[in-house]
């Protein structure tokens, strides 16, 4: 979970915390931490449901419109002859 931090690591900032903190405001900012963490996995997990529910949403259309053995049109089509779309025809450039 802390990569490459080790206990010794964890013990030396707990220690730095205490010193600065307190041992009555310690317990608070914990407490606080934890909660901002909870809040934190609750709202990607929101994010998550939402962003999945989308997607099945738009796939669900795309199948609607396109239905099964229809053939997906070429690129580009055939009428643009070639060319994207949009772009002049350029003659040579100055000689």
């Amino acid at each position: 979970m802390f990569g490459s931090i080790g206990l010794p690591e964890i013990l030396l900032i707990l220690a730095i915390a205490l010193l600065v903190f307190g041992p009555r405001k310690l317990p608070e900012m914990g407490r606080a931490l934890g909660r901002a963490i909870a809040e934190f996995r609750k709202g990607s997990q929101d994010l998550k449901r939402t962003l999945e529910s989308d997607l099945r949403e738009v796939e669900e259309a795309a199948r609607v419109q396109d239905p099964p053995g229809s053939e997906p049109l070429p690129y580009p089509p055939p009428d643009a002859g070639g060319k994207p779309p949009g772009k002049p025809e350029q003659g040579p450039g100055p000689s």
